[in-house]
């Protein structure tokens, strides 16, 4: 039998970050491309899920989600976004933030729109806007800092894009998009009538001082953006798929039908645990951050002992690091050496560009145990020294 797939199916390929994470699988490495987060989960996030199994609360939730997890989002949206929202009509609970992404993609967007994407982008950004049909406008973030030039900002506008992706803190670069570089956004997106998408869901986790602003908090923002987060990366419960959008009414509703669409409903029982876990003491996101600091601190230090050259984020929890100096051709198969040669996984910089710009780049995550970190640094450490 002859099998035609379909034209979107055909665009698209397995992530260089899914690759990644099953040759390192193969051969029993250590992972640091994957941000599968495998850090204790929270006792709180854990017992609420346990005690909703336990209560047999098993079956479908409401499409939009179980009416605590939504007022516990509200509350947290409010007293730290400072974006208050109704969670009755403003806030979708969704199968991760990937599935809140995907779910506004196709309820804004049409076949031929064209969507800005900052790069480096999330590989995930990029091929659901691939799967809906829409052409993305590249704005290159550049330099240490990836900042992006405000004349490459005003062309991709002039284009009269539908939409603009903006990920803060960034997956893959850790970039944090100031206030000031959010209010020049902000003012293009009014003036050309185009919808934002963000996703912050590592908007705990900045370093150095930085501050995470919210672009629907800035004026005229509010009515044309679709905040989106999750639990994930603040619970380490990647697994468990819990994430939400928050967005007017009427946009909400769409992202409600579709993900009952596609979905049905997040998992019944964790998003209780959810739920839980968001009454956890104030100071937890506070030590999260700490913790992380010192994680990046490791992780650089790794590097620098490999012969890479670490770009240090300002936020999340991946690290780029400019590996030419190593002589390894271009950025896949410098990934591809480093797994063979130290068991450590990584991911190519040409996954997060269109054009071939980060193949002098590696990711590396570092939400890992600390011992997991200085084990994967003595391996890398080899690549200086000639010895394994």
């Amino acid at each position: 039998m002859s099998v035609t797939l379909s034209r979107m199916v055909r665009a698209l390929a397995p992530s260089d970050i899914r690759t990644m994470s099953r040759a390192c699988a193969a051969v029993d490495g250590i992972n640091l491309g994957q941000g599968i987060c495998d850090l204790p989960t929270h006792p709180l996030v854990q017992e609420g899920a346990i005690d909703a199994i336990r209560a047999g609360l098993a079956t479908y939730s409401p499409y939009e989600g179980i009416p605590e997890l939504r007022e516990a989002i509200a509350r947290k949206m409010s007293s730290f976004n400072h974006l208050p929202c109704d969670p009755a009509s403003e806030v979708v609970v969704t199968v991760g933030s990937t599935g809140a992404f995907a779910m506004a993609v196709f309820a804004l967007c049409e076949p031929g729109d064209e969507v800005v994407l900052f790069e480096p982008f999330y590989g995930y950004h990029l091929n659901t806007l691939a799967a809906a049909g829409t052409k993305p406008v590249f704005v290159l973030l550049r330099g240490d800092r990836f900042e992006f030039d405000p004349r490459d900002l005003e062309r991709a506008f002039e284009r009269r894009p539908r939409a603009v992706v903006v990920c803060t803190p960034s997956n893959p670069c850790g970039k944090v998009f100031t206030r000031v570089e959010l209010s020049a956004i902000a003012r293009l997106a009014a003036e050309h009538d185009v919808i934002a998408l963000t996703d912050e869901i590592y908007e705990y986790i900045l370093f150095d001082g930085a501050e995470h602003v919210s672009l629907a908090t800035l004026p005229g923002m509010r009515e044309r953006t679709v905040t989106i987060s999750g639990l994930s990366k603040t619970f380490s419960i990647t697994g468990w798929r819990l994430g939400y959008a928050v967005a007017p009414p009427e946009i909400a509703r769409a992202i409600t039908v579709l993900s009952d669409l596609f979905y049905v409903c997040a998992p019944t029982p964790l998003q209780y645990g959810g739920a839980r876990g968001m009454t956890v003491e104030p100071e937890y996101y506070a030590d999260l951050a700490r913790s992380y600091a010192t994680k990046r601190a490791l992780m650089a230090d790794s590097l620098r002992g490999a012969g890479m050259r670490p770009i240090l984020p300002q936020g999340a929890y991946y690290m780029l690091a400019d590996v030419s100096a190593l002589g390894w051709g271009d950025s896949r198969a410098a990934a591809n050496r480093l797994l063979a040669e130290t068991g450590v996984a990584s991911v190519p910089g040409a996954a997060f560009y269109h054009d071939g710009a980060g193949d002098g780049l590696l990711r590396f995550c570092f939400a890992k145990e600390d011992d997991a970190l200085l084990e994967a640094g003595r391996r890398m450490a080899a690549l200086s020294t000639g010895r394994r």
